[in-house]
């Protein structure tokens, strides 16, 4: 019967004890033994997050196809019946286990003047329009295009710039905004002293730039330049044209920078760069470098690349009713967890390769195929970081990061008969030269 509960070699990253140490912490064990035991359960859920254009039957099957024996495929109903047992807090429970950088090299992970550099950020994820579901996560309301076309939730993560592993996670309705889901992350103690926070504009706020400072960790968020933008009156100008300023009872250091990026198709100059950091000391930060340093901003947006284009193909989740969505969330999450782990483990031994240049495709397929064959689920007492799916990710590294640039636009959907917005661009990517240059005060003093 727990034969079935597995994810191939990546069990060795959530082990058979992991996962009822989970179920045992959320109550979810089953007082008897059952044809679907919980454990069997949670596993399938994992894997249902690496075959998610399948139905619940079809994962079953793939779990299943090397195993000996004729098993019994579980009725539909049977399956849901199972999954409302368990519920949702086994999931978060278990991905609250896993959740943080993994054991890395200091040329492995993302660091700043010994700090570990994280970013934050937030997406939404579309779910199926049922009326259950439209009572807790309701449709935004219609724009200029008409109604949208289903619900969704907002998550808003935590993650490590460079191995891009989740520290943190916290998703609902999103009526709520991202700042709010934010501000939850940094008091439940997600962020901490020894981090250096990267933010996009959305989050130069007063009172979530005092959370922050609160809890003890650093900043560098990009700060808006508009009218109705956060005041920052000088109060002292550094060496390097920098200066400090106060928000609430907050003092940072404030950076504007223009940048220039040249291309074989022209020169685009950004004179309205505007930093905001915790980070006061010019000799331990330049400037020059944090404006560099922000782009690390990108890696969060790489991630949800990864959970919403890679593993969910762009797909709406599977959930009917709300607690289905929340359980199917915790276990999408805690499968892209699993994975950035493996990944990490492949070149924990390779402080000569950027973590960057793995690709989260081949490790899916990879992980994929070892579920399907049923292969390294117990390992003894040798513990092999590499494995199979290691192998496969050092034998198709990317190319080292280039600079490049491309203009970001809304795209439309495939075969979609509807415009694109900036549909007239140019969507190509371009080899790119960057220059930065600070720019101090030139336009206002007291802003």
């Amino acid at each position: 019967m727990f034969a079935v509960g597995h994810l191939g070699e990546l069990t060795q990253v959530v082990p058979f004890d992991l996962v009822d140490e989970a179920l045992a912490e959320a109550g979810g064990l089953q007082r008897r033994v059952r044809r679907l035991p919980s454990r069997v359960v949670v596993y399938l859920l994992l894997a249902g997050a690496l075959f998610t254009s399948m139905g619940w039957a079809q994962v079953w099957a793939r779990l299943t196809t090397s195993l000996p024996g004729c098993l019994p495929v579980p009725a539909p109903s049977s399956i849901t019946a199972a999954m409302r047992r368990v519920g949702p807090a086994p999931l978060k429970a278990l991905f609250d286990l896993l959740k943080g950088p993994p054991a890395v090299t200091a040329t492995q992970a993302a660091r700043f003047a010994g700090r570990l550099v994280v970013a934050i950020d937030g997406t939404q994820i579309p779910l199926p329009d049922t009326p259950a579901n439209l009572a807790v996560f309701p449709k935004a309301k219609a724009g200029p295009n008409g109604p949208a076309g289903y619900p969704t939730l907002r998550l808003v993560t935590l993650v490590a710039c460079g191995t891009r592993t989740l520290l943190d996670a916290v998703f609902g309705s999103d009526r709520t905004g991202e700042l709010t889901y934010a501000q939850d992350l940094a008091k439940a103690g997600a962020l901490r002293p020894g981090m250096l926070l990267l933010g996009d504009r959305g989050f130069s706020a007063t009172g979530f730039i005092t959370t922050v400072a609160g809890v003890g960790a650093d900043f560098l968020i990009r700060a808006s330049t508009h009218s109705t933008a956060l005041k920052l009156p000088a109060l002292r100008r550094l060496s390097d044209q920098t200066f400090l300023s106060r928000i609430g009872q907050v003092t940072v250091r404030v950076i504007e920078a223009t940048i220039t990026v040249t291309t074989a198709e022209g020169t685009v100059t950004h004179a309205d760069h505007r930093l905001i950091t915790s980070l006061l000391d010019p000799d331990e930060a330049p400037a020059i470098t944090l404006v560099r340093l922000y782009h690390e901003r990108w890696e969060i947006e790489t991630s949800y690349c990864e959970l919403k284009s890679t593993l969910l193909g762009g797909r709406v989740l599977r959930g009917r009713h709300p607690a289905a969505i929340a359980q199917e969330t915790w276990a999408l999450l805690t499968t892209y967890q699993v994975l950035r782990t493996a990944m990490t483990d492949a070149v924990l031994h390779r402080p000569d390769i950027d973590p960057d240049r793995t690709c989260f495709t081949i490790a899916l397929n990879a992980a994929r195929d070892q579920i399907i064959q049923a292969t390294n689920i117990i390992n003894n007492t040798h513990i092999d970081l590499i494995g199979r799916i290691g192998t496969a990710i050092l034998n198709t590294l990317l190319p080292a990061r280039r600079d490049r640039t491309r203009p970001r636009v809304k795209k439309r959907a495939i075969n979609s008969k509807y415009r694109a917005v900036g549909r007239d661009l140019d969507h190509r990517t371009h080899k790119t030269t960057i220059q930065i240059a600070t720019t101090g005060l030139l336009n206002n003093p007291n802003r």
